[in-house]
Parts: C-alpha cells; sequence; structure tokens
C-alpha cells in the first residue's frame, strides 16, 4: 500500500486545478501559489515525494503570526491537533461551521440576520485559517444609495456580509471574518470601516454624477468600447441586439404592443457600462442599468429587462421573469456565442474566458423556465446575419458548433432532473433545437407512465429501427403486401401517424408514447409472420419502406433503439 502512495500523492498533486496559476522561479509548474513546503505521512513514516522542487518530510508552519514557523509532525494522527494548537483550523468543514455560527451569533447581537452568500462564504473559507468574525459599522447617511451599491463593494470587494432587519432593510453594519484570534479586534474594526467608508463615499460620487445624464444619452457613448476583435464595439452590439430581441420576442408571440418595449430594452441593456458606478463596481451591470432607467423616466418594463438581461449570472442565479427579459437575455447569449465561435473561440476542456457554457446553460434554462417554444438554430442564424457572416461554409461550421454546444448544455441539465441516461440519450439521437419541447418529451418519457409505455414499445421499436436503417425509402405501395400482418400493420401506422400529429401538435407528449406504445403489438404480429428480407426486392423494399415510417413516426419523441430495458 505504502508504494503505491509516492506517484499517487504526485499525479494527484499535478491533477490539482484552479482558474488562475502562476509560475515562479525557472520552473515550467504553473500552481495556485508557490509552493515552499509540502508534507507527506503514512503513519509515522515519510512518504517520499517529490512536486515542484520541493521534497516531502514531516515538517509544517503554523498561523503566519501566531504558529510556530517549524512544526514537526511524527505521525499523520498527530496532524489536526498539532496545527489546531499553531492556530490552523485544518478540516473545511469545521472552519465553515466556525465562520458561519460566529457570523450569525453577530448578526442577532445586532438584532438582525447575516445575509450568508454561499460563493462569499467558500471564498471566506480559504483566505483565513483561524477564523474569528467582527462586525463594524458605517455611516447611517449611505443607506439612501440603492441597496445593491452599498452591498456590492462589502461583499465582492472587501469580503463582508451584510446584515438585514426582519423586513429586508439593510442595516449600517457589517460582519468580516479576521485571519487570527480576538486580540486587538478594535484596531481590525476601525481599519475595515475606514476602508468601507472610502468605498461608499465613491459609490455616492459616481451615483449623484451618473444621475446627471439621462441613460438613454449614454447609448452613442457606446461606440468607445470594443466589443470583440473583429467584431465592432458595443454599440454595434446593441443595434444587432435590438434586431435579434424583437425576433425572438415575436417568436415568444409577445404581444405587437410591446415589441417596441423589447426594442428600447435591447437598446438600453448595455448603456450603463457608461456609468460611472458600473465603471468602479462592474458587478452592478444592470443592476444599475435598471436603476438608472427608472430615474431617466423608461418604462418599468424596460427597466426590469435591462436587469434582467444578465440574468442568470451564477449557477444558482434567479430567472428572467419578464417576456421582454427573457427575450433580451436570450439574445445576448445568442450573440455573444455566436460572434465568439465565429472568431473559433469554442470553450475546450476547462478553458472557457468567455464564460459561453453559462450563458448557454442560461438560454436552455430561461427557454424551459418560462416554457418557451423556440428555434435556436433559426436564432442562431440571424444572429451571424447581423453580425454580417455572410460565407456560407463558415456559417455552417458555427451553426454546427451552436447546436451541438447547446445539446451538452441540455444533456447537463437533464442528467441534473435526474432523468435516465439512457433517456437522455435517446432524446438527444432526435432533434433538440427546441429546448422546451424537448425538455417536455424527456418530462413524458421519464415520468411512471411514460417509462411503461417506453417498456412496451422499445424492444419492437429497436427491431424495427435497425432494419428500417436498410432503406432511405418511405413510399408503401398497399398493393404490394402479401401478408394480412402487413395490412393490418400499416392500417395501425396511419392511425397512429394521424393521432401522434394532434399529440404532438399540443405537445401533449404523455399521450403521443401511449399511441406509440399502441403500435408494439401489430409490430410484433409483423415480425412473427413476416419475412422481412425476402428475394423479391420490390417487396423487400416495400416492407423495409413500412419500418421506416415507423421508426421516423416513433423519431419524433425519441430514438427507441437507446433506451436500455429495465
Amino acid at each position: 500500500m505504502a508504494g503505491l502512495l509516492p506517484e499517487l500523492l504526485q499525479g494527484l498533486a499535478a491533477a490539482l486545478a484552479f482558474p488562475k496559476n502562476m509560475r515562479w522561479g525557472d520552473g515550467d509548474l504553473k500552481f495556485v501559489r508557490p509552493i515552499h513546503w509540502l508534507v507527506a505521512l503514512f503513519g509515522a513514516d515519510v512518504v517520499p515525494v517529490e512536486f515542484a522542487g520541493i521534497v516531502s518530510g514531516r515538517v509544517s508552519r503554523g498561523h503566519r503570526v501566531l504558529g510556530s514557523a517549524s512544526v514537526t509532525i511524527p505521525t499523520a494522527a498527530h496532524y489536526e491537533a498539532l496545527m489546531r494548537d499553531n492556530f490552523v483550523i485544518v478540516d473545511p468543514d469545521e472552519r465553515r461551521a466556525i465562520i458561519r455560527k460566529q457570523v450569525e451569533d453577530l448578526a442577532i447581537a445586532q438584532g438582525g440576520t447575516a445575509n450568508i452568500d454561499a460563493e462569499l462564504l467558500e471564498e471566506v473559507l480559504f483566505l483565513v485559517e483561524y477564523p474569528t468574525a467582527l462586525c463594524g459599522k458605517f455611516e447611517e447617511k449611505f443607506l439612501d444609495l440603492p441597496a445593491d451599491a452599498i452591498i456590492t463593494p462589502m461583499r465582492e470587494h472587501q469580503r463582508y456580509f451584510p446584515v438585514f432587519s426582519a423586513d429586508g432593510k439593510l442595516f449600517p453594519v457589517f460582519i468580516t471574518v479576521r485571519n487570527g484570534g480576538s486580540e486587538f479586534i478594535d484596531n481590525v474594526r476601525h481599519g475595515n470601516e475606514r476602508v468601507l467608508r472610502a468605498r461608499l463615499a465613491d459609490a455616492r460620487f459616481f451615483y449623484d454624477e451618473d444621475r446627471k445624464v439621462p441613460l438613454g444619452e449614454r447609448v452613442d457613448k457606446l461606440k468607445t468600447i470594443v466589443f470583440q476583435e473583429g467584431l465592432g464595439t458595443m454599440y454595434d452590439k446593441a443595434q444587432r441586439l435590438k434586431k435579434l430581441s424583437v425576433a425572438i420576442a415575436a417568436q415568444m408571440e409577445v404581444a405587437a404592443a410591446e415589441l417596441p418595449l423589447v426594442e428600447r430594452a435591447a437598446e438600453l441593456a448595455k448603456a450603463d457600462l457608461m456609468t460611472g458606478m458600473v465603471c468602479e463596481f462592474t458587478e452592478l451591470q444592470g443592476v444599475m442599468g435598471e436603476e438608472y432607467a427608472h430615474l431617466s423616466g423608461e418604462s418599468p418594463v424596460v427597466a426590469k429587462a435591462i436587469f434582467e438581461h444578465y440574468l442568470p449570472r451564477f449557477a444558482g442565479d434567479i430567472l428572467p421573469s419578464t417576456a421582454a427579459g427573457r427575450a433580451v437575455a436570450i439574445a445576448d447569449k445568442i450573440d455573444n456565442i455566436v460572434t465568439t465561435f465565429s472568431r473559433g473561440l469554442i470553450p475546450t476542456g476547462s478553458q472557457d474566458p468567455y464564460a459561453l457554457r453559462r450563458q448557454a446553460l442560461g438560454v436552455v434554462n430561461i427557454l424551459i423556465d418560462g416554457k418557451i417554444s423556440l428555434s435556436l438554430s433559426e436564432m442562431a442564424d440571424r444572429a451571424m446575419e447581423l453580425a454580417g457572416l455572410v460565407d456560407a461554409a463558415k456559417r455552417q461550421k458555427v451553426l454546427d458548433s451552436f447546436q451541438e454546444f447547446f445539446r451538452l448544455r441540455l444533456k447537463n441539465v437533464l442528467s441534473d432532473a435526474g432523468v435516465r441516461y439512457d433517456i437522455i440519450d435517446a432524446l438527444l439521437a432526435t432533434s433538440t433545437d427546441d429546448v422546451y419541447d424537448a425538455w417536455l418529451r424527456a418530462m413524458a418519457m421519464a415520468s411512471p407512465a411514460g417509462t411503461a409505455a417506453m417498456e412496451r414499445a422499445v424492444e419492437a421499436f429497436t427491431r424495427a429501427a435497425n432494419l428500417a436503417g436498410k432503406t432511405e425509402c418511405e413510399q408503401v405501395d398497399i398493393s404490394l403486401f402479401e401478408n394480412a400482418a402487413e395490412a393490418t400493420l400499416y392500417q395501425a401506422y396511419e392511425l397512429a401517424k394521424s393521432r401522434v400529429a394532434g399529440a404532438i401538435n399540443g405537445q401533449a407528449y404523455l399521450d403521443t408514447l401511449q399511441v406509440i406504445a399502441d403500435l408494439a403489438e401489430p409490430i410484433d404480429a409483423f415480425f412473427a409472420s413476416v419475412m422481412v428480407m425476402v428475394e423479391d426486392i420490390r417487396v423487400r423494399e416495400n416492407r423495409l419502406a413500412l419500418l421506416r415510417k415507423i421508426s421516423v413516426l416513433a423519431c419524433q419523441i425519441a430514438d427507441f433503439s437507446k433506451i436500455v430495458p429495465q
């Protein structure tokens, strides 16, 4: 066992991935931070490992200020206790629990509740070794700023936790976590209060200055910001966004009277990038756009859509709730994906500098949440046209990559929803251009009744599909039928085709599955009575064509040959 550890540990260390790495000295290794020491123990024995030029041993270090610069660890079992004695709590779960408890207790002491953002908690968790929370204050005069203009500097820049009252009002206090004990805590508090005061003073200045210029007057200034190399400016993007958003809204069957509001929201969507507040606090894009749109007298629909078009901004974030917000959000993300793909910058491996996976996943979730049937390929084609992509071969390459990119995102969403892998494979083998429609089919197949229907049909349809692949013909000549089972199957198919068309038109996919499952019996009877691959080529092709028609009918739902019998 011990003999396997050196290679295993070295491989594990080399496989660690971080969003940002550094390289130091004359070595080629990239890692999140310079490596100064390495401890590897198996019981009382040192496991010989070398990584980044550092050889493993049994000497570690405690907290930089409070602990010892040299901590000798006799056995692996002594590790946690010795490090705790030197003010390093090794277990991240324990540190997380300590931080949460301290922050919650301090908030309660102030008569409020701390907003413990999961991402912020995770960041703070790995910034400290020995956490001690403290509470600071800021002047109440800053509370007349928009709440997000206060919370963002606190959370994103200073790693502070805001505190709210029971009715959701922001308190003029913050909670932060220091790396160390409670000694000189007042000095630490004072320093944090001074830094936040400067941040909020900046926010006050930018907010007052920004309000002097209506949001609409900032659109023309977008000409000074480059969108992407070779793809013009943010102003050019805003013009594309106007047209694409309206096209999407029309497919969403938004009322004609609402379309000018969608167009206006798209026109103003990026205007807040030219405000001082967003230039200083980039996390407020969209948030301040909504605020300034209200102050500029824009329609509430327009203002809301400006904020919502950035949603979702991260995993678990809220989704747009308005038609205008959904239309502009989808348009913005499709434009980003298509134009970036046109430059050949398609995400590979862990590299996704433009966060295109997140944006595509956002589109998928918006379509499903909003129950929106939309042709993604049509919108991608429109986006390419607006971006000036005229080369037919390049457009087709971008479209193929675009469709595969979204297919993988849909696969992730279905997997997260608990859909069986074979159902997902069966679905993805058919058209997924309409994401919401594909979602409905998956939900029908994953339901108990749908699963039961599939189980009835899977063997028969798999056999039919295997033979149907031997021909491209779908023309059936009933005069060539030689067996009653052929005529019976053809009649059952014609009846099913009519019923399936009606069910699909109403997206009643559970009913569709039941209709298709009812074909299993005449298919089985057909195979029991009929030899398909006969010598007479006309009769053989006619029978294959009948099976192909049945296979094509079923593939409007899924490729049942990929379903694994349970």
